[in-house]
């Protein structure tokens, strides 16, 4: 039996002096999946105080989102687009480099995608 795995993981990581945050997204993303990480990111971003996060996201093993999905995803770069300095994704999928241009619509600081990670990394840490 292949168990299907799903969800989004959050966490902060430094390198040097520099923090950012990170998220790591699995499978094709739910409104469920949404329903849990929105509080955590809304929370994690409320402590902030004048928040200019840098934020890595690995969408490696990111297949999609349902419908509900991707509007609580456009719904959260609505909410925080003007917290984050520099977004990095990295990915291995065409549309995902697509998504990072659509993205920059609607986040105040840059976005950029990668196919590997260490220059995602190299470009936060500028």
């Amino acid at each position: 039996m292949k168990i299907q795995r799903h969800g989004l993981s959050i966490g902060i990581e430094r390198t040097g002096s520099e923090f950012f945050l990170t998220l790591k997204a699995q499978g094709t993303l739910t409104h469920d999946d949404y329903k849990i990480i929105t509080p955590l990111i809304d929370s994690a971003l409320s402590e902030v105080k004048d928040p200019k996060v840098k934020a890595l996201i690995d969408g490696t093993e990111l297949q999609g989102w349902d419908v509900r999905a991707a509007w609580d995803d456009f719904k959260i770069g609505l909410k925080h687009g003007n917290e984050f300095s520099k977004v990095a994704i990295f990915g291995n999928k065409k549309w995902q480099e697509l998504a990072a241009k659509i993205g920059s619509w609607f986040i105040s600081g840059d976005i950029k995608y990668f196919d590997n990670e260490n220059d995602a990394i190299s470009w936060l840490n500028e």
